[in-house]
């Protein structure tokens, strides 16, 4: 390891550089991919039971096959992503099952429960939207090659999985009745969750390594307004109440409050009139949200019911 120094690599990367293995990264490059890596690979884990539940409620078995391959797809995204951080040292079995559910990566949104059918779709339209706009980025952008290569197959099913919410969101609400209710529902208490997903703007982000190692190339402002752009339009589009609009002036999606802002767990709702600092939601995530523990120990259930079955 370290062939160059921090400057000289970061200069290299800049200028196109690709990193094919641990003999071409610093210490600094290794670290900050190692935690984009696991937090990629845990909200495409942690996705999966937060699905399951839902796609139960599925409105046919049609239906229940797409959202179970959805699954599918989310478990295998996230091997990708454990596979490579086993290439740079970090293991797999301690990633999966040694770390306590709080120490997990994922985004916040993921730590909710998912009530129905309707906020399945909605999540797919919304949060894979946010996937696709993070990864995106990445495939685009990242000097690390393994990476690049491996996003092209996870691009393709995250698609899938955007128009497969997009598609059910615009049907249920045509329906209208119940069915658009639960719809707007959903989107109240996820669309602000997706615009917390992208962090702390930029003016206040301290930590800029895997912008300098050229690991993303979009700020974080920057991808929360790519998400905006897609997402409001569309939830315009179906009339959806949103705490945004589109600026025909600006020609973007502007957000109409000062996020981020209180997030009462219990009912599901956003206090939009009660702004709180990046440092107080930062806690609110690292404490984790109700479903937490109970994802976390289903996708370790399996591994947990072999060793009782070889220990009895």
């Amino acid at each position: 390891m370290a062939r160059f120094s921090d400057e000289e690599l970061k200069e290299k990367v800049q200028n196109g550089f690709i990193v094919e293995s641990e003999d071409e990264m610093t210490e600094a490059y290794k670290k900050a991919l190692i935690t984009q890596l696991t937090v990629q690979g845990d909200t495409e884990l942690m996705s999966a039971p937060s699905y399951y539940g839902p796609a139960k409620d599925a409105p046919s078995t049609n239906t229940m096959v797409s959202s179970m391959a959805i699954i599918q797809d989310e478990l295998g995204h996230a091997n990708i992503a454990y596979r490579l951080l086993e290439d740079l040292g970090v293991s797999r079995e301690y990633l999966l099952y040694e770390r306590q559910p709080h120490e997990f990566k994922h985004p916040y949104g993921f730590d909710q429960y998912l009530d129905n059918w309707a906020e399945l779709v909605v999540a797919n339209g919304l949060f894979d939207r946010a996937g696709i706009t993070l990864l995106g980025d990445v495939h685009r952008n990242t000097s690390y090659g393994p990476l690049k290569r491996a996003l092209v197959k996870v691009g393709l099913e995250e698609n899938f999985h955007l128009r497969h919410g997009e598609v059910w969101m615009r049907r249920l609400c045509e329906a209208g009745g119940e069915a658009r209710e639960k719809v707007q529902r959903g989107v109240s208490w996820m669309f602000p969750m997706g615009v917390e997903w992208f962090g702390m703007p930029d003016d206040k982000k301290r930590h800029n390594a895997q912008l300098d190692f050229r690991l993303k190339g979009m700020t974080n402002d920057q991808l929360r307004q790519t998400w905006l752009n897609a997402v409001v339009p569309l939830c315009e589009e179906l009339s959806l109440d949103i705490p945004a609009h589109w600026d025909d002036a600006e020609g973007r999606a502007v957000v109409d409050y000062e996020f981020p802002v209180n997030f009462d767990e219990a009912e599901k709702a956003w206090l939009l009139d009660e702004p709180i600092t990046w440092e107080q939601a930062f806690e609110r995530w690292k404490r984790r949200g109700p479903a937490n523990t109970e994802y976390v120990e289903s996708v370790r259930k399996g591994r947990i019911q072999m060793r009782e079955i070889a220990a009895a």
